[in-house]
């Protein structure tokens, strides 16, 4: 009998840039995420945090190839609306870079982020936001639409 393997969460974007200026964008996590951002986001071991008021995610670089991949582990987190408050802890946040052509084509995942997690419908409309709406508007006008303390939409739950 065959098994499903569920997919976990996966977003593209292609951009007219180099995968190097990609890859920098990326690590400007307060311009396109959250306003709300601390520590360092450029380097392998850097440790930063995104907070949503009571709710935060803390972040490794556990991984970095420049201009190819930027991978960031969960160390913990508070996903204050969320039955299981620590569903994104020892989930990965992987970015592959690939030049194409004269442009960059970026492959997002949430290893760990899959149709089994309490969080998947939310967290899925919110990377949608981030990634699809935000960091591309970043990558290709100059300005994201990143949260900000005043007007953060879970805070609003």
């Amino acid at each position: 009998m065959p098994t499903t393997t569920l997919a976990d969460y996966h977003a593209s974007l292609e951009v007219k840039m180099t995968p190097q200026k990609a890859a920098d964008l990326i690590s400007q996590v307060s311009n396109w995420w959250t306003k709300n951002t601390r520590g360092n986001t450029k380097n392998l071991n850097d440790i930063f945090t995104v907070s949503f008021g009571e709710t935060f995610s803390r972040f490794r670089i556990i991984e970095l190839i420049p201009a190819e991949k930027i991978v960031w582990y969960v160390e913990d987190c508070n996903l204050h609306w969320m039955k299981d408050k620590k569903e994104w802890k020892d989930t990965k946040i992987v970015f592959e870079i690939f030049a194409s052509n004269d442009s960059a084509k970026i492959d997002m995942t949430h290893i760990g982020l899959n149709a089994r997690k309490e969080c998947f419908e939310d967290c899925t409309g919110g990377w949608n936001h981030y990634i699809k709406e935000s960091l591309y508007k970043l990558m290709t006008e100059g300005q994201g639409l990143p949260d900000h303390k005043d007007n953060s939409e879970l805070e609003k739950q």
